[in-house]
């Protein structure tokens, strides 16, 4: 039932996406104080009357949204507002409803402003680290000390107090911030054999790529929803889904060692590649699953729903699916969700993507709101970094937060152009001679899946942001 209602959000999301805000909503009734002191009341109420829950949680849930920084928190609050054909700042996302809140530094040992590795690292393992490194502290710094300087994560200290785990994302599973939860790299890079970022020399010294890490180490992990396919076939093989070939160099198609792993341990198990095999799944079938939903990354949301007909499931579904066989487990289980697109969108300076994916993220985290219980599970709601990410400009209550600013003062710039609430410090839209505009922008442009926010620096790619970043819980 919750699936078709998940399909249901996300084509309404879809359609509700190519219109236009117009003006705002009716906030009439927002003038009179009382409406202010009775919420005020209320919430008073709701934290004197709260009961802490002082027992040990049997199961954890982290959500990850990549790149996710306070702005994002609070342009996606908008535009999920405004999907609902409401104004949208008076909306309240799942992840502002959980009962507490903090806040975190982000940085790296070696970095002002923190990548996905580090960070990661340091929330996983509570070992600060390096810039680029996973699963490993800040003596690492090449292969040799890296095999001295491992830490270990949550999901491995779950599995070994008995406990399921699993990992959804949307980006490859040797990407950063899911690998993590399972390996020891001193650089990120090292997905694969590629022969590129990890070499021969690099094997001869005692290392080992992070796909390989997967497989050869880490095979006890339950339960994986993500993509990359790519990092786990050599060029000698071509993949499930499409005719393209593997990156690895070493010639190993480790999917296939995998199964042959779980065929030695007498382990029921499950490889999965498309849509119709995830949604055959059914909890109690399988021990270990291994879901490669995507060559590489999976789909932006705002993509995956435009596909006739749709190719991957929504991060909604993954997390459903993933908590409903993980919940098996009588001790429980530790399950990390990683909104990774949201970052990527972020790189793009394409705000419509990040934010798009930020709503999706945010239902994803009602779902599991919605299957289990705050009396045995822990569910944590956070970021590794923010961005160069910006809004602001006085525009009027509902104005479009994909849209030009209208505001009270003036709808132009200096130069007398029309500008947009959302930009980026840095970007693919920031500033070169032949890119310099002259000519106004509209809603229409601004509001179109491929427009690229402006900025003051150019970048091919926008950076990371050094603010502080939400924890909810």
């Amino acid at each position: 039932m919750h699936q078709s209602k998940n399909i249901f959000f996300c084509l309404c999301m879809l359609i509700l996406s190519f219109l236009q805000v117009g003006c705002s909503k009716d906030w009439s009734s927002d003038i009179h104080p009382q409406k202010w002191n009775k919420v005020a009341e209320e919430k008073l109420d709701q934290i004197l009357n709260r009961k802490l829950n002082g027992k040990i949680a049997k199961n954890v849930i982290l959500f990850l949204g990549d790149g996710m920084g306070i702005s994002t928190v609070t342009a996606g609050r908008i535009r999920k507002g405004q999907l609902k054909n409401n104004n949208g700042e008076e909306e309240i996302t799942y992840m502002e409803s959980l009962p507490h809140v903090a806040l975190s530094k982000t940085y790296n040992i070696d970095a002002q402003t923190a990548d996905s590795a580090g960070t990661a690292t340091a929330y996983l393992t509570g070992v600060k680290t390096r810039f680029g490194a996973i699963g490993v502290d800040g003596r690492a710094f090449d292969c040799p000390t890296s095999l001295k300087s491992k830490t270990e994560s949550i999901l491995k200290w779950a599995h070994f107090a008995g406990k399921s785990t699993g990992i959804v994302t949307t980006t490859r599973i040797t990407h950063a911030s899911p690998a993590a939860t399972y390996s020891n790299s001193f650089d990120r890079d090292m997905e694969s054999f590629d022969g590129i970022n990890f070499k021969q020399e690099h094997l001869d010294q005692g290392c080992k790529d992070i796909a390989a890490q997967l497989i050869e180490e880490n095979s006890f992990i339950n339960l994986i929803f993500a993509g990359g396919r790519k990092k786990f076939l050599s060029s000698n093989h071509t993949d499930y889904g499409s005719k393209l070939k593997g990156d690895r160099i070493d010639g190993r198609n480790l999917i296939e060692e995998w199964h042959e792993k779980m065929k030695k341990q007498n382990l029921k198990h499950k490889f999965l590649w498309n849509i119709s095999d995830f949604n055959n799944l059914k909890s109690g079938q399988y021990s270990h699953i291994l879901g490669l939903l995507n060559f590489d990354h999976m789909d932006y949301e705002t993509d995956r729903i435009n596909k006739i007909p749709i190719e991957e499931p929504s991060i909604i579904d993954m997390t459903a699916k993933a908590i409903e066989i993980l919940s098996t487990n009588p001790n429980g289980f530790f399950l990390m969700v990683e909104g990774g697109k949201i970052d990527h969108g972020h790189h793009s300076s394409n705000a419509q993507l990040a934010l798009n994916d930020f709503v999706v993220f945010d239902e994803a985290v009602g779902q599991a709101l919605h299957l289990t219980s705050s009396e045995d599970t822990l569910m944590i709601v956070t970021a590794d970094h923010s961005h160069v990410f910006t809004m602001g400009g006085y525009s009027i209550r509902g104005n479009s937060i994909l849209g030009i600013n209208l505001n009270h003062v003036s709808n132009v710039s200096g130069l007398n152009l029309t500008y947009t609430s959302l930009l980026y410090g840095n970007g693919p839209g920031g500033i070169k001679p032949e890119s310099l505009r002259e000519t106004n922008l509209t809603n229409l442009k601004t509001e179109h899946k491929s427009y690229i926010q402006e900025s003051a620096i150019y970048l091919k790619s926008e950076t990371h942001g050094l603010k502080q970043i939400s924890v909810f819980a």
